[in-house]
């Protein structure tokens, strides 16, 4: 397999990173829109750790995103004002506020991850030919590693 050699060949921990953080940079291209409205890096931590682990308390996302607790807080209270996330009194112990997706989020998320990523493959490669190998090889990549 071309992608396997390539990778036991030629990948190292910096490339790795900076292969990693150029795809995020096309995740995001493929998830948002011009009209989508725009989130800060926090609110995008938030709301993605949200996914993951609804009804978490804030202090649980502060240890999972890294950000202060004041950041996840404030984040928070913008992100609910905007009708994104829900808050309510954990039953165990009032004091503490657990977080979810509002539903009308949950349906936004999903409805952005199903888009395709072609057309931001393509207009990244700049070459039809290669961007199709590139999804192919990106195909294969997720099968092997997820």
């Amino acid at each position: 397999m071309y992608l396997r050699r390539y990778i036991l060949r030629d990948m190292d921990g910096v490339r790795l990173h900076r292969l990693g953080k150029r795809l995020i940079d096309l995740s995001r291209d493929v998830t948002t829109s011009a009209g989508d409205a725009s989130l800060t890096s926090a609110e995008i931590a938030v709301i993605e750790d949200v996914l993951k682990n609804p009804g978490s308390p804030v202090s649980e996302i502060k240890v999972r995103t890294g950000f202060a607790q004041s950041h996840v807080s404030e984040s928070v209270a913008r992100l609910k004002g905007r009708g994104l996330i829900e808050t309510f009194a954990d039953p165990a112990d009032r004091r503490r506020t657990r977080v979810r997706l509002s539903e009308t989020a949950r349906r936004a998320v999903l409805e952005r991850a199903g888009r395709s990523a072609d057309d931001v493959i393509t207009r990244a490669i700049a070459d039809r030919g290669r961007a199709e190998r590139v999804s192919a090889l990106l195909d294969e990549l997720a099968e092997l590693i997820l």
